[in-house]
């Protein structure tokens, strides 16, 4: 079973793919040269000879062989003559290139003509054109050949944006026959080690369509070799078949040579003969020796004719010679170019590899970010539903803190002067009342006094008491009553004061003024200390939401004020 890659067609579609990506890499990085570049390209302008180079290769490849004189030719000039048929702007470039002095070779016209249609900025037009004419291509390629596939049409595609570039050549026949076509891959061979990312993969993916395109490359121009060498042979044989006709003719000619000394003797002899002998015999002997002399102008043209031959035959071999050199310096570069680019294969193999370790390590991370990420959006979800409620419950404290402070400023508005007022009476009479303690101080000692100085007053000293302590609670009352109206308007919710009230007071209701040991409760409201009797009800307070424990008088006093009052 024979190997796929020995296959012809498969050959040959791999020689499509791989001068199709080297004009792929050529046409952009002539662009991309010219556009930084910034100015009008000449022929000396390096990236611009290498695209002229791949489309010579582009327009070789799958050319029928013709056979001329001197073996078989093969020029893509016949089909790039077509063109003007086809198109007849072209007519004046094909004109041009067949009026250029110095052009000998089909090779020099075909370049001449990719030079000026870049010139004209018609290249691209002219390929599709030429490609969109299979039938007439058919006659110049091969079934498998470039311009016959699809890799031609995308080619003559990609000349579109040459169209952007302005180029003015100076061309010299001379020049163009003797250029040799050697691509330099230098040119488009890219460092593998500063590639990274997706920019390596495309990096290395156009590097091995590289290498792929110079071992075709290398093995197209092996086969050229082997094929000079066999014309080399075939040379060589014709050169020694010529010598030894060479060496006939000399043989003939020094034969020629000898018979034309013996004609001259006998002519010589035939003449004085002719003296003596008859008129008849003489003219016989002219007519010998005249077709003698025709024989050997014959042999004599033969051998200048043998010999001019001989010379262009030395000449070419001596071309042969100094191309089969030639070739082999490009097979020699070809070879080390080849090993460079092995090298770097290897070495992008290696940073591919690395690539791979570092992209599964890349990938488990960031699997292990997406789990912290989704971990991560829980707890802010979370978060973010209870903030929500927070805000909720701001919203509901905002709204209980608004309605206090309107309840707070709706209070001060109806009570504020009221509470003021009152405060004041209750500073006077509590003046008063100290004042009114000190006088019956003053009183009680003056009548201690004067009960000492009287004998006869002892017996009145116990109704004499009953009398001021009376006098005392009337006081009491009249000066607590008022205290009672300021306490029902002012609360004072702390229990603390309560307790000191309750030790700082008199021991006495101040309803039933029951004393003893009955339990005392002092009312939130009013302040006052009054009994278990007359403080059993409980009211929620302005101070507080919670029911507190009030008098009976302050009790009736709230419940009216509840009852006219809307809030």
């Amino acid at each position: 079973m024979r190997d796929d890659t020995e296959d012809p067609n498969y050959l040959m579609a791999n020689e499509r793919m791989n001068l199709m990506n080297m004009a792929k890499l050529s046409i952009k990085g002539l662009i991309e040269s010219a556009l930084n570049l910034g100015r009008t390209l000449d022929s000396d302008y390096a990236p611009l000879q290498q695209f002229f180079v791949v489309m010579e290769h582009c327009l070789k490849h799958g050319l029928k062989a013709k056979k001329t004189f001197l073996g078989q030719n093969k020029s893509f000039w016949g089909p790039l003559e077509l063109v003007e048929k086809l198109v007849p702007e072209a007519a004046e470039i094909t004109a041009s290139v067949k009026d250029l002095p110095g052009l000998k070779t089909p090779v020099g016209r075909g370049r001449a003509w990719l030079r000026l249609a870049l010139m004209q900025k018609k290249l691209s037009e002219y390929m599709k054109a030429l490609i969109n004419k299979k039938e007439l291509l058919s006659e110049f390629y091969e079934p498998n050949a470039l311009m016959m596939e699809e890799e031609g049409a995308i080619i003559a595609g990609l000349l579109v944006g040459l169209n952007v570039i302005d180029a003015n050549f100076c061309m010299k026949g001379e020049d163009l026959d003797s250029q040799v076509g050697v691509i330099d891959f230098s040119m488009y061979l890219k460092d593998g080690n500063s590639s990274k990312g997706t920019e390596g993969d495309g990096q290395i993916t156009a590097i091995l369509d590289q290498k792929n395109y110079v071992e075709e490359l290398n093995r197209h121009l092996n086969a050229t070799v082997n094929n000079l060498q066999a014309k080399v042979d075939a040379l060589e044989k014709s050169n020694t078949k010529l010598t030894e006709e060479l060496a006939v003719a000399n043989n003939r000619i020094i034969t020629l040579q000898e018979e034309m000394e013996r004609v001259k003797e006998e002519s010589s002899y035939i003449l004085e003969s002719n003296r003596k002998g008859p008129k008849q015999d003489r003219t016989a002997e002219g007519q010998a020796l005249s077709e003698a002399r025709k024989h050997l102008k014959e042999e004599t043209q033969l051998r200048l004719d043998v010999e001019k031959e001989l010379e262009m035959q030395i000449s070419m071999r001596q071309e042969m010679e100094l191309a089969m050199k030639m070739l082999e310096k490009d097979v020699c570069e070809k070879q080390d170019a080849l090993v460079s680019l092995r090298q770097q294969l290897d070495d992008l193999r290696a940073l591919k590899h690395e690539l791979a370790f570092k992209l599964q390590s890349s990938d488990l991370g960031v699997k292990q970010k997406s789990e912290l990420n989704s971990r991560l959006e829980e707890k802010t979800n979370q978060m973010a539903a209870t903030i929500k409620q927070l805000e909720q419950r701001l919203r509901q404290a905002e709204r209980s803190r608004q309605s206090a402070e309107l309840d707070n400023r709706l209070f001060k508005q109806d009570f504020g002067d009221k509470i003021n007022s009152l405060q004041l009476e209750v500073e006077e009479l509590t003046r008063q009342r100290n004042q009114l303690e000190l006088e019956l101080k003053q009183e009680k000692e003056r009548r201690l006094q004067n009960d000492r100085s009287i004998p006869g007053r002892g017996s009145q000293k116990p109704e004499s008491k009953m009398d001021g302590k009376h006098n005392m609670q009337e006081e009491n009352v009249k000066l607590k009553k008022p205290l009672e109206e300021s306490h029902r308007l002012q609360p004072h919710p702390m229990d603390e004061q309560d307790q000191l009230l309750l030790s700082g007071k008199p021991q006495v209701c101040q309803l039933c003024q029951e004393d003893g040991s009955l339990t005392k409760n002092v009312c939130k409201n009013c302040r006052g200390t009054f009994c278990d009797a007359c403080s059993t009800n409980e009211l929620p307070l302005p101070s507080s939401i919670k029911p507190e424990r009030v008098c009976n008088p302050c009790h009736k006093h709230l419940m009216k004020q509840y009852s006219t009052s809307p809030s």
